[in-house]
Protein backbone atom coordinates (compact mmCIF):
# COMPACT_ATOMS: atom_id res chain seq x y z
CA UNK A 1 0.00 0.00 0.00
CA UNK A 2 1.20 3.63 -0.97
CA UNK A 3 2.17 5.56 2.33
CA UNK A 4 -0.11 7.84 3.21
CA UNK A 5 0.37 11.64 3.09
CA UNK A 6 0.59 14.21 5.23
CA UNK A 7 -2.00 16.22 3.12
CA UNK A 8 -4.37 13.36 3.19
CA UNK A 9 -4.27 12.95 7.48
CA UNK A 10 -4.62 16.93 7.20
CA UNK A 11 -7.88 15.98 5.31
CA UNK A 12 -9.12 13.67 7.88
CA UNK A 13 -8.83 15.50 10.42
CA UNK A 14 -10.20 18.63 9.42
CA UNK A 15 -13.62 16.72 7.66
CA UNK A 16 -13.97 14.35 10.57
CA UNK A 17 -13.51 16.64 13.62
CA UNK A 18 -15.19 19.04 12.36
CA UNK A 19 -12.47 22.21 12.55
CA UNK A 20 -12.58 25.81 11.99
CA UNK A 21 -9.19 25.72 10.17
CA UNK A 22 -8.01 24.84 6.94
CA UNK A 23 -5.63 21.75 6.68
CA UNK A 24 -2.90 23.60 5.00
CA UNK A 25 -2.78 25.70 8.71
CA UNK A 26 -2.10 22.23 10.26
CA UNK A 27 2.10 21.36 10.61
CA UNK A 28 3.42 17.82 10.58
CA UNK A 29 4.26 18.61 14.52
CA UNK A 30 1.39 20.52 15.55
CA UNK A 31 -0.13 19.06 18.52
CA UNK A 32 -3.48 17.42 18.25
CA UNK A 33 -4.51 17.85 21.57
CA UNK A 34 -3.91 20.09 24.59
CA UNK A 35 -1.98 23.47 25.32
CA UNK A 36 -0.72 24.73 21.79
CA UNK A 37 -3.04 22.30 19.53
CA UNK A 38 -5.40 22.00 16.96
CA UNK A 39 -7.79 21.89 19.58
CA UNK A 40 -8.88 18.35 19.52
CA UNK A 41 -11.10 17.18 22.36
CA UNK A 42 -11.54 12.89 23.63
CA UNK A 43 -14.71 13.26 21.13
CA UNK A 44 -12.47 14.09 18.34
CA UNK A 45 -10.46 11.11 18.70
CA UNK A 46 -13.37 9.02 18.92
CA UNK A 47 -13.99 10.33 15.69
CA UNK A 48 -10.96 10.52 14.02
CA UNK A 49 -10.10 6.95 15.81
CA UNK A 50 -13.23 5.58 13.41
CA UNK A 51 -12.64 7.63 10.42
CA UNK A 52 -8.83 6.04 10.66
CA UNK A 53 -10.50 2.44 10.70
CA UNK A 54 -12.79 3.60 7.82
CA UNK A 55 -10.75 5.04 5.78
CA UNK A 56 -7.47 2.56 6.02
CA UNK A 57 -8.72 -0.88 7.85
CA UNK A 58 -6.75 -0.14 10.80
CA UNK A 59 -8.36 0.07 14.41
CA UNK A 60 -6.79 1.82 17.30
CA UNK A 61 -8.27 -0.81 20.22
CA UNK A 62 -6.19 1.11 23.14
CA UNK A 63 -6.39 4.01 24.57
CA UNK A 64 -2.85 4.13 25.74
CA UNK A 65 -1.87 3.89 21.98
CA UNK A 66 -4.25 6.09 20.73
CA UNK A 67 -2.67 8.69 22.73
CA UNK A 68 0.78 7.58 21.49
CA UNK A 69 -0.09 8.07 17.78
CA UNK A 70 -2.32 10.87 17.95
CA UNK A 71 0.06 13.69 19.35
CA UNK A 72 0.55 14.96 15.68
CA UNK A 73 0.01 14.33 12.05
CA UNK A 74 3.73 13.18 12.37
CA UNK A 75 3.02 10.38 15.06
CA UNK A 76 0.11 9.33 13.22
CA UNK A 77 1.36 8.60 10.04
CA UNK A 78 4.52 6.89 11.65
CA UNK A 79 2.41 4.81 13.55
CA UNK A 80 -0.34 3.58 10.58
CA UNK A 81 3.24 2.98 8.76
CA UNK A 82 3.97 0.36 11.29
CA UNK A 83 0.72 -1.44 10.89
CA UNK A 84 -0.35 -4.09 9.38
CA UNK A 85 -2.78 -3.65 6.63
CA UNK A 86 -5.87 -5.65 6.05
CA UNK A 87 -5.55 -7.78 2.96
CA UNK A 88 -2.12 -6.78 2.56
CA UNK A 89 0.48 -9.54 1.41
CA UNK A 90 3.43 -10.06 3.88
Amino acid sequence: MAEISLDELKKLVVENCVLKIKPEEIGEETPLFGPGSVGLDSLDALQLTVAIEQQYGIAINDAKVAREAMQSLGTLRSWLAQQPRPGAKP
